[in-house]
């Protein structure tokens, strides 16, 4: 018996530093972990049944089928850090190949994220990003600084010399995507001195805020001539408002974003102008890193999805970025 313990002891010892040689640990399931052989996903969106949202999804789901992969998609009730980290939190115990993720705090949401990385779980950045640029091995995005620009640069063309106050719509402080994109416009537009910024509103994400916010700025500013809406429920609420207050067409109303009702709008004059993202190939270059990672490939650090400015005439011959409904 005693020899043979010896001898059981001996090949231990030989695998562990064989393990070691090979650069393994012993014990290891910190962020360093490898799943190479995990083909699980999961797209962890910033809220449900939002056409972005749904457009990117379709295009991660098309790009993990054609790669081999499963992935399930989690989505929050609405855009909120404390009911995305409940999703985030559940991962923990049952760790993914990579978890794609919107976060929709980029403070509040790095400590659940770092969780599942330090399961060894691969994290890719879609749409937002956390503030501390260590945390994700990539990060797929407009950049929504020129995306900010370029709204103010079609609001300027629109409005021609004609000289007025202009209403910026912003969502939630602390989100980093629509943050930057009402930075951007505000930085742009003082290059248009016959446009006057009356400055921020935050909607909370909710278009019944949005329509709010422009019904007294119509009531404060007898001169606003334009509004930028820094998202979709933005945008949709800012079409409510103006609708209401009977100004449709005389307000001049650039959008982010081209969610069906959005194109709607564009289509009826309610909008006159919106940027659009490229939601489906976030989600698909979302997924190739997340692939490239686990596989342990090379992996993009960031990725610029293009923007496009759509109007009325020339929407027709851009209808590949309108958003999905369905997949």
């Amino acid at each position: 018996m005693k020899k043979s313990s010896l001898t059981t002891i001996g090949a231990l010892l030989a695998a562990t530093a064989l393990l070691a040689a090979c650069g393994g640990q012993v014990g290891d399931t910190g962020g360093d972990a490898e799943q190479t052989d995990n083909k699980n996903l999961v797209l962890v969106t910033g809220t449900q049944n939002e056409p972005f949202y749904i457009s990117l999804r379709c295009g991660a789901e098309a790009a993990a089928e054609q790669a081999g992969y499963q992935i399930t998609t989690q989505e929050p009730a609405k855009f909120d850090a404390t009911l995305q980290t409940e999703k985030v939190n559940a991962l923990v115990g049952n760790p993914p190949g990579a978890l794609i993720i919107a976060p929709t705090d980029e403070n509040a949401m790095k400590a659940p994220i770092e969780q599942v990385k330090n399961q060894g779980s691969k994290i890719v950045e879609v749409d937002t990003a956390l503030a501390d640029d260590s945390v994700a091995a990539s990060s797929i995005s407009s950049d929504n600084t020129e995306g900010g620009k370029l709204a103010a640069q079609t609001l300027a063309e629109l409005v021609g010399e004609e000289s007025g106050s202009v209403l910026l719509l912003d969502t939630i402080a602390g989100t980093s995507t629509t943050n930057e994109r009402a930075a951007g416009f505000e930085e742009e537009l003082q290059n248009y001195p016959n446009l006057k910024s009356v400055g921020v509103q935050f909607t909370d994400n909710e278009p019944a805020e949005a329509a709010g916010e422009v019904t007294a700025a119509i009531s404060a500013h007898p001169d606003l001539i334009g509004i930028f809406a820094t998202n979709l429920n933005t945008g949709e609420g800012a079409a409510t408002g103006l609708r209401n207050a009977g100004k449709v067409g005389e307000v001049n109303l650039v959008g982010f974003d081209a969610s069906p009702s959005e194109v709607d709008g564009l289509r009826k004059g309610e909008f006159q102008a919106l940027i659009a993202q490229d939601p489906a190939a976030i989600g698909r270059q979302g997924v190739e890193q997340a692939v490239s990672a686990i596989e342990g490939k090379s992996v993009e650090r960031k990725i610029t999805a293009d923007l496009h400015a759509l109007t009325q005439e020339n929407m027709t011959a851009n209808e590949e970025y309108f958003y999905k409904q369905q997949c």
